[in-house]
């Protein structure tokens, strides 16, 4: 069927003297050729992906663009579909891959190579290290789909694959298609998805913080779509749930760079009536109005990566944003108009030392941070942080790469040592006492609940969970 397939697709393309539509080619399909997309659950010991989990919405636009012309069929194993052995039923598959779920991503695409099926490997772990991708699968997709996805229908059409599918150009995000969030919500499993919806703006980030895959990903020039198409999304989950009342989670990775295009967004937005929470960039938060006007749009929570405490640090990250004097004025600004902070701390790198961990618990305390959040400095794959580090990192385990583990030893303090006080700093953190004195006053929401179970969390913490 196959060589029928690419001698038509040929044959219309001699004919027309031009390469053939999609449309075309589809139409001449004898059927509907059929996708397995797959999202891999992670192996790590720190169970990332247990409990509600955020739909995977890049894996939904997947479906939503490869469903013009092809049969999908959306699995998320997080959730607990069930991968099959047997892949006869499918003419593609198709899997998202992140460094932490990278082994268990290579082990479904190896049978399904092995069973003679076109295997596409896509996400940030086949685009850092395509290299070793491309020994699982028939290609790699290197960064978005969107951008290569007239070349790879077409090769899949025509049966003539390439190794790599690589934009030589990025889209403009005018022409994104809309996601259809059907695929997740069908699933028999969907009530294992969080309330939040998953929504997109932005695209990539020129600041090129030397730890962050985003530049490669998704490109260094930053992109945005029109503000309306933002908007009539919003306005589309307002109709399909019949409330005005609706959480968004922007994935955006730097939703703030362009802080004209994203005031003017949340002017839009405040008429809505919706909730939201983004990751967002402290290089203009220290402005009052900004968090004014956040907070006037629905903003309930900003996730917001202050990193370290130490100047020297975020110097060595080429975290340009992060200017510690203005740490304060955010907090306060962000809090003025109730919006929580949950804020990000790494530790491990080579100028922490004891210290780093007193002057963090000073600053969450001191400042009331509701959820603070805590990780160890992990270099991932095809950065230019792990070009640096790749001689002292302990071990390969892609399992291991997920923020948790201890990668290698700082300069400045010992393994043990640095565990140590990794551990005291979050049960002092959360324990009762801490949690009461930042949290007080403040709704009886999900923080709340969240602060509880981290307390039952930290108390069982183990150097040996780390290693």
């Amino acid at each position: 069927m196959l060589a029928d397939d690419l001698q038509t697709a040929e044959s219309a393309s001699l004919t027309n003297g031009a390469a053939p539509t999609l449309e075309k080619l589809a139409a001449e399909q004898k059927s509907r050729k059929k996708w397995l997309l797959v999202q891999p659950r992670s192996q790590t010991s720190m169970m990332v992906d247990s409990g509600t989990v955020s739909m995977p919405l890049n894996l939904i636009m997947v479906a939503t663009i490869a469903s013009k012309f092809f049969d999908v069929t959306f699995l998320d194993e997080r959730t607990g579909d069930t991968i099959p052995q047997n892949f006869s039923g499918y003419d593609v598959v198709a899997i998202t891959s992140r460094t932490l779920n990278a082994r268990n991503a290579y082990s479904i695409a190896d049978r399904a190579k092995a069973q003679g099926k076109i295997v596409l490997l896509g996400g940030v772990h086949p685009t850092m290290l395509r290299d070793e991708a491309t020994s699982h699968c028939t290609s790699v997709i290197y960064g978005e789909i969107e951008s290569i996805w007239e070349e790879l229908a077409t090769d899949i059409f025509r049966g003539k694959m390439k190794s790599v599918y690589k934009a030589s150009e990025l889209k403009p995000m005018t022409a994104m298609t809309p996601p259809d969030f059907s695929f997740a919500l069908n699933s028999p499993h969907a009530k294992k998805y969080s309330q939040l919806i998953p929504i997109l703006a932005t695209k990539g980030c020129p600041v090129g913080c030397s730890f962050c895959t985003t530049p490669t990903v998704y490109g260094k020039s930053f992109r945005y779509r029109e503000m309306d198409l933002v908007l009539d999304e919003m306005r589309a989950h307002q109709d399909r749930l019949g409330k005005k009342l609706v959480r968004f989670s922007f994935m955006d990775d730097n939703i703030s760079f362009r802080p004209q295009y994203f005031t003017d967004l949340l002017e839009g937005m405040s008429k809505l009536g919706i909730r939201w929470n983004a990751n967002i960039s402290m290089n203009f938060l220290h402005k009052p109005e900004v968090a004014e006007i956040a907070g006037r749009s629905g903003c309930d929570l900003m996730s917001i990566g202050f990193e370290s405490l130490n100047p020297d640090i975020l110097k060595s990250m080429n975290k340009g944003s992060n200017r510690l004097q203005n740490y304060g004025n955010v907090v306060s600004n962000l809090h003025k108009n109730k919006i929580a902070i949950q804020g990000y701390f790494m530790f491990g790198f080579d100028d922490d030392n004891e210290k780093s961990f007193q002057a963090t618990y000073d600053f969450i305390m001191e400042n009331r941070i509701e959820f603070p959040v805590f990780s160890l400095v992990t270099p991932f794959p095809g950065t230019p942080y792990f070009e640096e580090m790749k001689d002292r990192v302990r071990h390969l385990d892609w399992d291991k790469y997920d923020t948790y583990h201890y990668m290698f030893e700082p300069k400045k303090i010992s393994g043990e040592k640095l565990l140590e006080n990794f551990i005291k700093l979050q049960r002092e953190v959360y324990k009762g006492s801490a949690i009461m004195k930042r949290m007080q006053g403040k709704p009886l929401n999900w923080v709340w609940f969240v602060n509880f179970l981290m307390n039952r969390f930290t108390r069982k913490l183990t150097p040996e969970i780390y290693l």
